[in-house]
């Protein structure tokens, strides 16, 4: 039983699931265009892939964070984090027949604040890493 004025607990999957929809629609207002979500693969799950105003196509990793215990969101996107984003960004290329396409790998991190989501977009986060 839950205590009087108290919302109910959401799961982490549920929340990360409308952290993931907020960070969409928020990309679209910047300029991007997304093409897929929840992209999964033998070599791991990519967020988004999206394409930015100029074209280039961008995997994008939305990381979000209900406290700053342990830091800002985007610090969550560590060497193994990226190594696994690079690998199955490399299949989902590949896949596809787009060997040769410009691409890059963005971080989205949004902490939560009193008022909603704080945005923290870092264009070129990492480089692609085997």
């Amino acid at each position: 039983m839950r205590a009087a004025g108290k919302a109910p607990r959401t799961s982490t999957h549920a929340r990360g699931r409308a952290a993931e929809q907020a960070a969409a629609a928020w990309l679209a207002t910047q300029g991007y265009q997304i093409l897929e979500r929840n992209v999964v693969n033998y070599a791991g799950e990519i967020d988004l892939v999206a394409r930015d105003s100029r074209g280039v196509l961008c995997f994008i990793e939305v990381k979000a964070r209900a406290t700053a215990t342990f830091g800002p969101a985007i610090a969550g996107v560590g060497p193994a984090k990226q190594r696994r984003l690079s690998r199955a960004a490399a299949l989902h290329l590949a896949l596809r027949g787009l060997h040769d396409t410009p691409c890059r790998f963005d971080v989205l991190g949004l902490d939560w604040t009193d008022t909603g989501w704080r945005y923290t977009l870092v264009r070129d986060a990492f480089p692609y890493t085997p």
